[in-house]
């Protein structure tokens, strides 16, 4: 049993830390992004790992939850606790360093609390790239990144979070700082902790720092947005777009016609350059090495996909400015999403050759629940789907309330039947506790109840994130 985080045990750490330790918590902190969970807690942002590693040695002697708090821009409700005794909410925000680029060895070092863009830009001054990219980099955080393993546009070229780590600084359950912030590409040294921190959603330990992979740059990279016949003709258009540039594709994103009508329902500025908009799209990125041209790849591309009868139209971009205006059609998608609001959203992953049976097969059973619009749009390269159902034009999602769990349930139902995930890289956090306990194996369910147990033996790492307490 958690204690909640009183004025007694505030006046307590008050003796122990300094000042700047001490906030107050606002909305960003106590309510996710789609707004269906709200919480409360006593908000602390340490300034170093030594003042986490005392914020964790008090609150395990408590008993007193704690929820990790990065960007807070997860949207399985894994960094707000609504039920139980209030937790400290531990933000990272001040541990935001830079603390070391050592780019001959393509490794940057940041602390949990670094932005992604930053880490971006910091890679880019090195002449380096450090590849993670989503929608949210101007405020996600590395900690939650990892936390979560984070996908991202470039999964197919670069791997999940998880691919681009080296090594971790993370504090223990017990306030204890486990210092395995390796710089090194091999070593065999007994268990892989890193590993199993990153994804474990903070609830395992807090992770404060990490070595990051850096990559090199792609000496060139182009942009296009091809029609396809359907998302099997996508999947054939991926095999051949590999086939002829081999592991240089670095995104291959599907998009319905449904994603760019919501952009202009919601009122945003991103336009498709095909007329008429397609019922499927793909777009895909390049990036070449010297010698190589995108322009022309992706020209060739076409006509080969043109002569196999995979695709019938499309748009290279010639210039940056073209090229940003095509991902700014994908990216603008989420918040067109948010602004006309979902009755339920998911997060799910197949193998690549299912994708086509899942949508073929999701569709007629979701609108035999309703008048729905299903917008399906996502990471085709890595099997990745975000398979949203939205109310009819005019009406509100609250209207849909009561379909709604079972909207849920037949899509991961569906997934699983075709030996997918119902989370592919947005977590587990609270939301999806049950669906983990649903489609888990249960042997990998006991094996992770006894980590916990041995990692967190008094439950207060993220209490009700990724497992039951």
């Amino acid at each position: 049993m958690l204690n909640p985080a009183t004025p007694a045990f505030l006046d307590t750490l008050r003796d122990r830390l300094p000042d700047a330790v001490f906030r107050t918590a606002g909305p960003e902190h106590l309510e996710e992004p789609r707004g269906r969970y709200r919480g409360a807690g006593l908000l602390l942002a340490p300034g170093s790992t030594q003042e986490v590693a005392t914020i964790m040695q008090a609150c395990h002697a408590a008993r007193i939850g704690v929820v990790p708090h990065g960007g807070g821009t997860g949207l399985v409700g894994g960094q707000v606790m609504q039920e139980g005794a209030a937790p400290v909410i531990l933000s990272l925000a001040r541990m935001d360093a830079i603390r070391e680029v050592y780019a001959s060895e393509n490794v940057l070092v940041a602390e949990g609390g670094a932005i992604l863009s930053d880490v971006q830009a910091a890679a880019r001054e090195a002449g380096r790239l450090f590849p993670l990219s989503l929608a949210s980099e101007g405020s996600a955080r590395i900690g939650g990144l990892l936390a979560t393993n984070a996908g991202g546009l470039n999964v197919l070229r670069y791997g999940n979070a998880r691919a681009q780590c080296l090594g971790l600084e993370v504090v223990t359950a017990q306030g204890e700082i486990w210092h395995g912030l390796t710089r090194l590409y091999k070593d065999n040294t007994g268990y892989d902790l890193r590993d199993l921190m990153i994804g474990a959603e903070g609830s395992l330990g807090i992770i404060t720092a990490a070595a990051l992979k850096l990559a090199p740059v792609p000496a060139a990279s182009g942009t296009a947005l091809f029609q396809v016949a359907s998302p099997r003709a996508a999947l054939d258009l991926l095999a051949l777009a590999r086939d002829r540039v081999g592991d240089n594709v670095t995104a291959f994103e599907l998009m319905h016609r449904q994603g760019p009508e919501f952009l202009i329902e919601a009122g945003l500025d991103a336009r498709v350059p095909l007329d008429p908009v397609p019922e499927w799209m793909v777009l895909v990125e390049l990036g070449l090495p010297e010698g190589l041209a995108p322009e022309d790849s992706l020209a060739a591309i076409f006509e080969a996909a043109v002569e196999a009868g995979i695709s019938q139209d499309g748009v290279i971009a010639s210039s940056e400015a073209q090229s940003e205006a095509l991902w700014a059609i994908r990216e603008t998608i989420p918040e067109a999403n948010r602004r006309i609001g979902s009755i339920s959203s998911h997060d799910i992953s197949v193998p690549l050759s299912a994708l086509p049976d899942f949508i073929d097969q999701g569709g007629p059973a979701l609108r035999a629940l309703g008048d729905v619009r299903i917008n399906c749009f996502g990471h085709l390269g890595d099997g990745n789907l975000h398979y949203n159902v939205f109310p009819p034009k005019g009406r509100d999602r609250n209207d849909f309330e009561k379909i709604r769990p079972k909207v849920k349930e037949l899509v991961h139902d569906l997934a699983h039947a075709f030996g997918g995930s119902v989370s592919a890289e947005h977590g587990i956090g609270r939301l999806k506790v049950g669906d983990l306990e649903r489609y888990g194996d249960p042997v990998k369910l006991a094996m992770m109840r006894a980590i916990k147990t041995a990692l967190d033996p008094n439950g207060i790492l993220n209490p009700g994130a990724v497992l039951r307490g």
